[in-house]
């Protein structure tokens, strides 16, 4: 399928930043109108994800030091969602573990969906091939 190679993925990288914002902004004006509980995790992952998303929208996203900063904002928050995430086995571990009543919002599952993003977006930084010059 010509949409999961990884030339339409480039093509395609302002696309995934755009939606990356949105999901980041939506995700704080959720925090904001009370809808979901203050989660520093959840804070630090949401803003990582727009973070790489605005980087995407760069026209210079290929500069070293962009995909520097890439590396660096993405192992600080897939680490930090690596830790919720591991919080929830070691509740199923334990016998303890529950969904979120509301199941959108369950921290367990969003932290899973934000390490897979945070992971995706830096290796498609990192991957991203130098655009051949407009001359």
């Amino acid at each position: 399928m010509k949409a999961f190679e990884l030339e339409t993925i480039f093509v395609n990288r302002h696309l995934i930043g755009v939606f990356a914002i949105t999901i980041c902004l939506i995700a704080w004006g959720m925090e904001f109108t009370g809808a979901v509980y203050i989660c520093p995790y959840c804070r630090v992952q949401r803003t990582v994800i727009g973070i790489l998303g605005a980087m995407l929208l760069l026209p210079f996203v290929h500069h070293w030091l962009v995909k520097y900063t890439a590396i660096i904002f993405g192992f600080f928050a897939a680490v930090v969602a690596s830790n919720q995430h591991f919080m929830g086995w070691k509740k199923i571990s334990a016998g303890k573990f529950q969904f979120n009543e509301n199941i959108f919002i369950d921290p367990f599952l969003l932290s899973g969906f934000a390490l897979a993003a945070i992971i995706g977006m830096t290796c498609l930084i990192l991957n991203l091939p130098k655009q051949k010059s407009q001359s």
